[in-house]
């Protein structure tokens, strides 16, 4: 049964929220900030407009497809809510067709499914992604001949996190990146590779020895060839592996050790594969509730995986007769060999219960929320980790939300916690007129997403950093929590501000700022681009904002939401545009830019496009080559499906 409103009045600013990430942070700047720089705008109303209208299109026609009734009749008992282990319908929609179809057939839900005939397994397929079979490219990527070697990783680091250090800089030194500011320029495509089933390409790449790991929309993970982008393995997840691919090796010395790619998928398994050979290690599942997702990646230190467990149990909220919300985050810490789960530590310590009863007279739970969606810093000389929280989803509000933790290494006790904002209690049901689930503090929705870092000044001074939603960066001290400066840099919003990860060099900290519309009204100016810190004052060295070049282009906006990276004298950052520019770190003038949304030749001959730079799929920068991954079908982005390796076509000047 529909229970939403069917006006289209009532549809379109449900639509628009449900379909933006949510978030947490401080509604109020620091004293004494001074915003002075030029501003540009984010989006214009009738761009906001235009977006609205492509989404209730899209709504409108997914009401219609046959397989509505199927699954309601079949699938919606247990996808709506009932079965605790059931991921939600919202959860599966998220997945490409073909792999909710093969969950059907040859997956987890094989034996559920087989009451439907192969047709109508396609028709709830299609309902439940929202798209026709074939609607994006299916064709694999190709298999490896045996003229290819098999991956050689002798030249690889023992560990390779997201963070691309233990401390989450970002940082690509001279020698590792090999790519310099003058060959900027001379940079060319080399390789393209479109992703079977997929409209968005949001895993950060890893490259280790000859190989690249790379995650995919449809859920398989690729060990692929450095050079010709074959795939030497692939190995099927149960759905979207959106995490980077942490690389490691396990014991013994680095003849004998055996290589491992670790990841997590979108419905909350955490997985451990041979590097070399794809064959499955371990699985484990992070937490049994059925809005489980991994959408940061885990982190690896000494034989242990330290994995941020989050949820996507806020859009939920929207329906009036769920009964919102139970979910908690936390870090589970794995014995990166076995699987062992040796500790979880949740962010919220009691488990949610009955609070009160909304306009529907539906049952709203808490205290829940505070989900941790950023990869953990790993600090070891202080035997601690450093994670950030998202908002609190359902009141009461806790002292936890929007918060920075300090986590033993060892055991997951908490050292100290750092609580940039209180009273953040928000779901998808806020801003929209169909708010029944709404609780009273209704928002502002400012997370903590992108991942803390641990950076040491020239000074010695060492400083935890956490860029949150709101668009303030806060840094506290390692010891203790205590803040030792905050800084406004944006606007703020409900998909950033900071969204999904900062960069540093030396003693400056590059900050993107995203500050994409939201139907909100804010006092301060939006500020899209690329800003400067530094990291002992909190003062703005410079900022740079982007231009608004969309054109009124559906799910286009100008702001940086994906994380950044920056190697040898240059802060690389994808906008929301499509365009990657390069900054100089010292100045913020833009180097080189290049838009991605233009038409590429793949390794099969095919053609493909990015589209939003989006995620915490950050530019990839190694030996004098540079890879992104473009394209961001979701959350009113714009779609695509590229990962693309450029190399300088003539070497540097300089």
């Amino acid at each position: 049964m529909n229970r939403f409103p069917t006006g289209i009045g009532a549809l379109a600013p449900m639509l628009f929220s449900a379909l933006l990430l949510s978030g947490c942070g401080s509604g109020e700047a620091p004293s004494g900030e001074a915003l002075d720089s030029p501003v540009s705008a984010a989006a214009t109303d009738q761009d906001k407009d235009n977006t609205a209208q492509a989404n209730l299109n899209l709504l409108l026609a997914r009401q219609a497809m046959p397989g509505k009734p199927i699954y309601d009749a079949a699938c919606a008992s247990c996808h709506e809510g009932a079965v605790k282990k059931a991921p939600h319908r919202d959860m599966i929609g998220l997945m490409p067709p073909e792999a909710i179809l093969r969950s059907m057939e040859e997956g987890i839900m094989q034996a559920e499914a087989s009451g439907l005939t192969p047709d109508e397994r396609v028709q709830v397929a299609e309902f439940l992604a929202g798209v026709a079979m074939g609607t994006v490219a299916a064709t694999d990527l190709p298999a490896c001949g045996d003229e290819v070697p098999p991956p050689d990783f002798s030249t690889a680091p023992d560990v390779i996190n997201w963070g691309l250090e233990p401390t989450n800089t970002r940082h690509i030194p001279a020698a590792k990146a090999g790519l310099s500011a003058g060959q900027l320029p001379a940079l060319k495509p080399r390789m393209a590779i479109r992703f079977p089933s997929a409209n968005r390409a949001r895993s950060q790449p890893t490259f280790a020895g000859s190989a690249i790991l790379v995650g995919s929309h449809s859920g398989k993970v690729y060990g692929l060839d450095k050079e010709s982008g074959c795939a030497h393995w692939s190995y099927q997840a149960s759905s979207e592996v959106r995490t980077g691919i942490v690389f490691g090796r396990l014991a013994g010395d680095q003849e004998a050790a055996l290589t491992v790619a670790f990841f997590g998928d979108l419905l909350g398994h955490v997985y451990a594969v041979n590097a070399s050979t794809g064959e499955e290690l371990w699985r484990q599942r992070a937490d049994d509730h059925p809005n489980t997702t991994i959408t940061g990646t885990p982190s690896l230190h000494e034989g242990v995986l330290y994995t941020p467990v989050s949820s996507l149990e806020v859009n939920l909220g929207l329906d009036p007769y769920y009964e919102c919300c139970t979910f908690r985050g936390s870090v589970a810490a794995y014995d990166a060999a076995t699987g062992e789960l040796l500790w979880q530590t949740f962010t919220i310590d009691e488990l949610a219960v009955v609070q009160y009863q909304n306009r529907a007279e539906t049952n709203m739970w808490g205290p829940s929320g505070a989900v941790i969606w950023n990869s953990p810093a790993i600090d070891a000389k202080r035997n601690q980790l450093y994670v950030a929280t998202g908002e609190n989803m359902s009141s009461p509000a806790t002292l936890t939300s929007d918060a920075i933790f300090a986590m033993a290494l060892d055991d997951g006790a908490v050292n100290w916690v750092f609580q940039a904002t209180a009273n953040d209690v928000w779901n998808t049901a806020c801003d929209t007129e169909n708010d029944h689930s709404c609780p009273p503090e209704g928002g502002p929705d400012f997370d903590f997403g992108a991942a803390t870092m641990l950076l040491t000044a020239s000074d010695g001074q060492e400083l935890v950093i956490g860029g949150q939603k709101s668009g303030i960066v806060h840094a506290v001290n390692p010891d203790d929590g205590s803040v030792v400066w905050q800084t406004r840099v944006g606007r703020g919003g409900i998909q950033g501000g900071v969204h999904f990860g900062m960069a540093a060099a030396g003693d400056r900290l590059f900050v993107p700022m995203s500050d994409m519309a939201d139907g909100r009204e804010y006092d301060t100016p939006d500020r899209p681009g690329m800003h400067a810190l530094d990291i002992r004052t909190g003062e703005i060295l410079w900022s740079s904002l982007n231009p608004d070049a969309c054109k009124g282009r559906d799910f286009c906006h100008p702001g940086v939401s994906q994380a950044v990276t920056a190697a040898n004298g240059v802060v690389y950052a994808g906008a929301m545009d499509g365009v990657l520019r390069a900054h100089d770190v010292e100045t913020g003038a833009v180097l080189w830019e290049l838009d991605t949304t233009q038409e590429f030749t793949t390794i099969t001959g095919e053609t493909t496009h990015g589209g939003s730079f989006g995620g915490a799929a950050g530019p990839i920068i190694h030996q004098g080559e540079l890879a992104l991954s473009s394209g961001y079908g979701i959350y009113n982005h714009m779609a695509g499906n590229l990962l693309l390796v450029l190399a300088a076509s003539e070497p540097s000047s300089h």
